[in-house]
């Protein structure tokens, strides 16, 4: 088995049984559904982060209320202004239009203050809801990180919090005012004329139909358009990435050609999905004037007849739109708030898992520190084992080497000290204690790492050393970089310390960050330092200088080296040589030499040109 390394780099398939990156199809109206598996535990936990904001969530829903109401009263008080004017009833004209605008008026200023309150509501829970579901993430244990697709776990955090704010500040109050305006009005229209309110829900399923009918056949072609836009940006951005080799082996052709068949399928599915989509605005409009003519000519004849009045007619025509335009809102809102749910499930999951366990006492303590593995197994998966009957004394104030083939096991060793993982079978003791019984935060305080895949954060390059000891002097800070060749680097830097690290450091060469990543090592002064391929960036000249430094600063420490390249450690105090999880060899440079075994095929390899 590869040797797992502390990068953390996710596996290529992703999390098992989950979307490997930002769920859902196609953005707009007819955007693919998620469903989640248990929607109602799912949406009782949601609805508990609604009780913090208690006084909010009712003053969104009165004004929701209001809001129905005045849009539902409005065409009532239009009806009797028109039935006044034609003399078929008796009332103040003036007051009765003053009403009738002053309606739509609070109507419109609820809806405003409707999207103000939900918004801030919105704000509130998703800030929450965020804070918990981050808090979590950097409290995870290593093993989570390294067996889940990194992309997922950002998709939980941006797209399926996002889908849950959408929800809480547009989705919830839309349904809401929805149902209530749907109640209201055909409350209204029956009591005005249940003949004429039965004819006009003849138009209420033609939109269900055509809605339905239209909507499974634009997902179908979105999903598509989508999948090939998936496959077309892919190819676009190999070919770009590795455009030296696309000229050097002349696929300019065949590659051009590649791009045309599935630009020519995109092109195709493109223009069905927005073919169908775009006939859905003049379908509703066609289903939306058919009920008008419905209106109109019923009700002419039922005013003829005496049934009802000119002003319910046209009360009438205005409710008929009132009611079909939230039953299309909330075939819309259900869709999305089946997706808000099924990325809250997906939220949840990650928040349900189990936190790295902190539990133990302090170190013991010591100036220095030894380290001892006695007979550790050790396996990531079961069965494939990668440490087998493992055992090594590290001594107080010395310096052990690790070297070996790839997946040899050496990051492993690594790793079960640091107890990013822990141990199947066997013991592993610093200063004579089992690292099982000290808190993880206790031991790694003690322990510092310089790994070769550097880490950097978008900040300065004082607080990017700061990371490793927040309360460092400037005075120490200085020292650790001088000690780590790193000062007459960062000099050169436009602001020195203070100079900004853009695209986690990417404004620098891989060599520097590197120096910073050992002067971060350096700041925390840990009693145990660990370099996993520490100089593998650095130029030729930058190792010997690193490594001068290296002498002095691990004096008075316990030191572990992971190294390929052999030179670098020819002055450790003991080199271990690893073949399959086992420890074959083990002596300092000169003896390991005149064995003529693993290592001296390892270093005649290197040095003296053997084929390998």
């Amino acid at each position: 088995m590869a040797d797992k390394k502390l990068s953390m780099t996710p596996p290529a398939g992703g999390m098992p049984g989950r979307p490997g990156g930002p769920h859902g199809g196609p953005g707009g109206r007819f955007a693919e559904v998620q469903h989640a598996e248990n929607v109602g535990a799912t949406l009782l936990r949601l609805l508990k982060y609604f009780t913090g904001e208690k006084k909010l969530v009712i003053g969104v829903f009165a004004v929701v209320i209001f809001g129905a109401a005045f849009g539902i009263t409005a065409p009532s008080l239009q009806s009797s202004a028109i039935d006044i004017i034609a003399g078929n009833k008796e009332g103040d004209l003036l007051r009765m239009i003053l009403l009738m605008f002053l309606m739509y008026a609070l109507n419109i200023g609820a809806q405003l203050l409707q999207g103000l309150m939900s918004g801030k509501l919105s704000q509130k829970i998703i800030k929450r809801l965020r804070e918990e579901l981050f808090g979590k993430i950097v409290d995870l244990p290593v093993k989570y990180m390294d067996t889940h697709s990194h992309g997922d776990i950002m998709s939980r955090m941006v797209n399926d919090v996002e889908n849950i704010s959408a929800t809480v500040s547009g989705a919830l109050p839309s349904l809401f005012s929805g149902v209530l305006t749907i109640i209201g009005t055909v409350s209204i229209m029956v009591w005005y004329c249940w003949q004429l309110a039965l004819l006009s829900m003849v138009t209420v399923f033609l939109t269900v139909f055509a809605t339905k009918f239209l909507s499974k056949r634009v997902r179908k072609f979105s999903r598509e358009r989508q999948s090939l836009l998936g496959r077309l940006n892919g190819t676009v951005e190999e070919r770009v990435s590795g455009y030296r080799t696309l000229v050097a082996y002349n696929r300019q052709e065949a590659t051009g050609a590649e791009f045309r068949e599935v630009s020519d399928r995109l092109t195709k599915a493109g223009v069905r999905s927005d073919i169908l989509s775009g006939v859905m605005g003049p379908v509703m409009n066609c289903i939306g004037n058919i009920g008008f003519v419905i209106i109109a000519a019923f009700g002419g004849w039922f005013s003829v007849k005496g049934l009802i009045s000119v002003g319910v007619i046209s009360a009438f025509i205005v409710y008929s739109k009132q009611f079909s335009r939230p039953v299309n809102e909330i075939a819309q809102v259900y869709g999305q708030l089946q997706t808000a749910i099924a990325g809250a499930e997906r939220v949840f999951t990650v928040m349900d898992e189990q936190s790295e366990d902190m539990a133990g006492g302090p170190t013991v303590s010591c100036e220095v520190a030894s380290v001892e593995f006695r007979h550790v197994d050790f396996a990531y998966e079961p069965g494939r084992p990668v440490l087998r009957d493992f055992t090594l004394r590290v001594p107080n104030g010395k310096k052990v080497a690790l070297v070996g083939a790839t997946g040899s096991g050496k990051t492993t060793v690594v790793n079960l000290l640091m107890r990013f993982y822990d141990i199947d079978a066997g013991e592993i003791l610093v200063n004579g204690r089992d690292i099982r019984e000290i808190s993880r935060a206790a031991l790694r305080r003690d322990v510092a790492i310089v790994l070769q895949d550097t880490v950097l954060f978008n900040d300065t390059v004082r607080n990017n050393l700061k990371f490793a000891n927040e309360n460092v002097t400037e005075q120490q800070l200085e020292a650790a970089a001088e000690m780590s060749r790193a000062k007459e680097m960062i000099a050169q830097l436009p602001r020195g310390f203070d100079t900004m690290l853009t695209g986690a450091g990417e404004n620098i060469s891989q060599g520097q960050r590197q120096l910073l990543a050992i002067a971060r090592a350096f700041v925390a002064d840990p009693k145990i330092l660990i370099l996993d391929e520490a100089t593998s960036n650095v130029d030729t000249r930058t190792e010997k200088a690193v490594q001068d430094a290296m002498q002095t600063v691990m004096q008075n420490r316990t030191g572990i080296i992971i190294a390929h390249r052999l030179s670098t450690i020819r002055d450790a105090d003991l080199i271990v040589v690893m073949d399959g999880g086992r420890i074959v060899e083990r002596g300092d440079h000169n003896a390991l030499l005149k064995k003529k075994g693993k290592y001296y095929e390892l270093y005649m390899t290197q040095f003296a040109g053997i084929e390998t």
